[in-house]
């Protein structure tokens, strides 16, 4: 009997039918009907999804090589009559005709997952808690990404072109040349909301590199479930985009600097320390009702934050809550930099802005999957999930799929491989007294300006109040 046949008979399986195990935990409960694929078409709907999500899976260097992978374990799978042999090219042209319709259903499976397998975690002080923060993404330059993706930029004024001037203008020639070019670098945005309990992405958005993360929040706001709690930095104010929030029906926990101006003893409603608001003179004069917030003050270990939230009730949200509720927002930072350095995504290899699009969606919804996947396998074992380790999900993985025709050792197999992919335990010491460069010297945002309302403001706000419960009693 062969060393094959022997692991069959001994229960193990082949790479290839983890991993399919694995998907197939991942896509179950995924309505894919509204995928009308052609009766020419030689692909499933199944094949098409498996196979989009093992290319963004894939270590190969070239996005052809990836897809070439994807398809080998797709059709070792499935069968080659659920999979043809086709080229990348005609790959991208059916993912670009369906990816928005299959992405939205593996959203709604995958946030399915989150709230029935980490349910001990789906709260974080009494609110589902959720973060938000944007990042760029490199890009190929090329002249089709530059025009999608840069954002157009005003010619410099050069001097004017004398005898005299002759030098002076050549080198402005050279300096403006260079400038421009990297200037025209394209990149593109990503604005993304965060599940803070589970510590997992929920909602993104992409855009050229001068798309507001402020306006992609706005427009993911109706994804949010109802009551939720919106964590985010100092990029994240205005009048426009707390009012949306609260519209909403949300709530919100946004850390304020110098650029953001309060107000405070306007007697909208019963005075309390802390209590302070936000309403700017274009939302006065519009007879817009000013928004009540209550700040509160933490201490890093370095200088003061200030926070402000639209949770007024200290017994609902104290103010230790508050800190620690903010502190976990760091997990999207960490997750830039797992998407870009772990899972080498600093910059993307498509060279057509559509195909950008594509890439950068599906690395997304692949690292999505993954996470899902490994941390329900640690939860099963009674391991903390938050133990994982990125890095080491992403060789247990990567080592499933080149070797995926081979039945694996004792202990080798994805699920084995994943209960041990965790964070070390070693205590790191504090890197604060490095002198190493960095590209960014940024100080401390100050504390918001807060000023005392003065008698306009104070009778204005009475007679706005007065017609908000005259309209509300009529």
């Amino acid at each position: 009997m062969s060393h094959q046949a022997q692991g069959r008979d001994s229960g193990f399986r082949e790479h290839h039918q983890e991993l399919n195990r694995a998907l197939g935990w991942l896509l179950r409960g995924a309505d894919f009907s509204a995928v009308q694929l052609r009766k020419d078409c030689q692909w499933s709907i199944r094949g098409l999804v498996t196979t989009a999500v093992l290319w963004a899976w894939s270590g190969e260097t070239t996005l052809g090589e990836r897809f070439k992978q994807a398809n080998k374990i797709t059709r070792r799978m499935l069968g080659q009559k659920k999979v043809p042999k086709v080229s990348y090219q005609a790959f991208m042209t059916l993912l670009r005709r369906w990816t928005t319709v299959v992405t939205r259903e593996l959203t709604l499976v995958f946030r399915q997952r989150m709230e029935t397998v980490f349910a001990d975690s789906w709260k974080i002080a009494g609110f589902v808690a959720f973060g938000v923060d944007g990042s760029r993404l490199e890009l190929p330059r090329t002249a089709s990404n530059e025009r999608y993706f840069s954002p157009q930029r005003s010619p410099v004024r050069r001097p004017p072109a004398n005898k005299k001037n002759k030098r002076r203008v050549r080198k402005h020639k050279q300096r403006a040349a260079t400038r421009a070019k990297k200037a025209n670098s394209p990149q593109m945005w990503v604005t993304t909301i965060w599940h803070l309990g589970v510590g997992m992405p929920w909602s993104w958005r992409l855009g050229p590199s001068n798309s507001s993360e402020r306006t992609h929040l706005q427009e993911m706001l109706g994804e949010l479930l109802k009551g939720a709690l919106l964590v985010a930095d100092a990029g994240f104010f205005g009048y426009a985009l707390w009012s949306a929030v609260l519209a909403a029906g949300h709530h919100f926990l946004i850390r304020v600097g110098s650029n953001v101006r309060l107000l405070k003893k306007l007697g909208y409603v019963k005075e309390k320390n802390g209590l302070v608001y936000c309403w700017p003179d274009h939302a006065a004069s519009q007879s817009q009702p000013p928004l009540v917030l209550r700040l509160v003050v933490v201490h890093n270990g370095k200088h003061p934050v200030y926070l402000v939230t639209s949770v007024l009730d200290e017994s609902r949200f104290s103010n230790i809550q508050v800190a620690t509720t903010y502190s976990r927002r760091w997990g999207i930072e960490l997750f830039y930099r797992d998407l870009k350095q772990t899972f080498d995504r600093t910059k993307l290899r498509s060279r057509s802005p559509g195909n950008v699009l594509l890439e950068a969606e599906w690395s997304l919804i692949g690292m999505w999957a993954m996470t899902i996947h490994a941390r329900y396998q640690l939860k099963s074992k009674a391991i903390d999930p938050a133990r994982l380790s990125i890095a080491a999900m992403l060789r247990a993985y990567r080592a499933a799929m080149n070797e995926y025709k081979s039945i694996p050792e004792t202990g080798e197999d994805l699920r084995t491989r994943l209960t041990r992919a965790l964070k070390d335990t070693y205590q790191r010491k504090s890197k604060a007294s490095r002198n190493y460069p960095r590209k960014k010297q940024e100080t401390a945002a100050g504390p918001p300006i807060i000023n005392v309302a003065t008698k306009k403001q104070i009778k204005t706000a009475r007679e706005i109040k007065r017609q908000i419960e005259k309209g509300l009693t009529a």
